[in-house]
């Protein structure tokens, strides 16, 4: 099993920019088949290190975040809402 994680700094962190974030992540349930596991969370504490927004996911095997990476949905409908609002992204992927 894969874990993917990503965390998303909002070029303007407003309450409104920080919804249409989690929003759009969470609207990749059930769209994208190979997503075992889909969890979005905000950042509560808003310290100078912290990220907005944090997603967790869960993939059978490398194989399949492979494919999540370039599924229609993930790629033509959420990265370019992440780009488009995000000045940083970063990610982990391991092994659980």
């Amino acid at each position: 099993m894969i874990a993917h994680i990503v965390l998303f700094k909002l070029k303007e962190p407003t309450a409104e920019n920080v919804a249409l974030v989690r929003d759009k992540l969470l609207s990749m349930d059930g769209k994208v088949p190979m997503l075992l596991q889909l969890e979005v969370g905000v950042d509560v504490i808003r310290s100078e290190r912290s990220y907005d927004v944090a997603l967790y996911t869960r993939f059978a095997s490398l194989e399949d975040l492979q494919a999540y990476q370039v599924h229609p949905y993930h790629a033509g409908e959420v990265v370019p809402v992440m780009k488009a609002n995000c000045a940083a992204i970063v990610a982990a992927d391991y092994e659980v």
